[in-house]
């Protein structure tokens, strides 16, 4: 792209227990206002989890709307940060042990944008009717296929696994992954927790995202979820990229989802 397009964003976040499990760990953060959304994955069992995933959002919740990407993804690597340093604390004062927290993160100034993450939670790309998965999972199966282990193709086949090997609340020192990119409109975007891909996989997921319909979008996919057991919580963001001078953008956030 020649320059830099402005960038109008449409945003839609669900989040459900899922059938199996009482409590909800998961939380999302809908900030179309500061061109950041995020879904954390808590784990460490109800309570624990629940305060660790929203420790994480309650963070980049503070992040502020600046000019750059680059301080963008600096504040939100810091926040991540401040959660895991406030994370290994209380676990330390309590002596309860850890809990922990994935964070996946898509952030966007103009029509720059990147994918940041910790653990197994995922951002996709629809581009072109074409999903892409933007971020790496942090986890025993991608070390395997890295080590040549497992084939990639056989992913889907394989088990699930809830062996991650990066989670913020773990170590004393976190290491987030980045991926930077351009955002072209008409792209789709997609943060979930393993929750979602675990039931939908990816070619259903690319059939339903394909069109750049938020609402729909969203809840077909957590239906789909739900549909198949959902054997654990379920959370998803789904966002659209149209050019800012589309009069047929519109701004859809659910307040009751925005730091939920």
């Amino acid at each position: 792209m020649n320059g830099q397009q402005d960038i109008t964003w449409e945003s839609v976040a669900e989040t459900h227990a899922g059938k199996v499990r009482s409590a909800n760990e998961d939380a999302v953060l809908n900030r179309r206002d500061a061109g950041l959304w995020a879904v954390a994955d808590g784990m460490g069992g109800h309570y624990a989890g629940a305060e660790a995933s929203r420790s994480v959002v309650d963070a980049l919740a503070s992040v502020s709307a600046t000019q750059s990407l680059d301080d963008l993804a600096a504040d939100v690597e810091q926040a991540l940060k401040d959660a895991n340093a406030s994370l290994i604390k209380k676990a330390r004062d309590t002596g309860n042990g850890i809990s922990g927290s994935t964070a996946a993160v898509l952030i966007s100034v103009g029509d720059k944008a990147a994918a940041i993450w910790v653990g197994d939670s995922r951002v996709y790309r629809v581009r072109g009717g074409r999903l892409e998965q933007i971020s790496r999972d942090h986890s025993q199966l991608e070390e395997w296929i890295a080590m040549g282990l497992l084939d990639r193709d056989d992913v889907e086949s394989h088990p699930p696994s809830n062996i991650i090997t990066r989670a913020i609340g773990a170590e004393d020192l976190l290491e987030a992954d980045i991926e930077k990119f351009d955002v072209q409109p008409g792209d789709t975007y997609l943060i979930c927790s393993d929750g979602l891909y675990n039931e939908v996989p990816d070619a259903e997921i690319a059939q339903y995202l394909d069109g750049g319909r938020c609402v729909q979008a969203a809840r077909q996919l957590l239906d789909l979820a739900l549909s198949r057991g959902a054997r654990d919580n379920v959370s998803l963001i789904v966002v659209h990229a149209q050019a800012d001078d589309d009069d047929e953008t519109r701004t859809l956030i659910n307040p009751s989802l925005s730091a939920s």
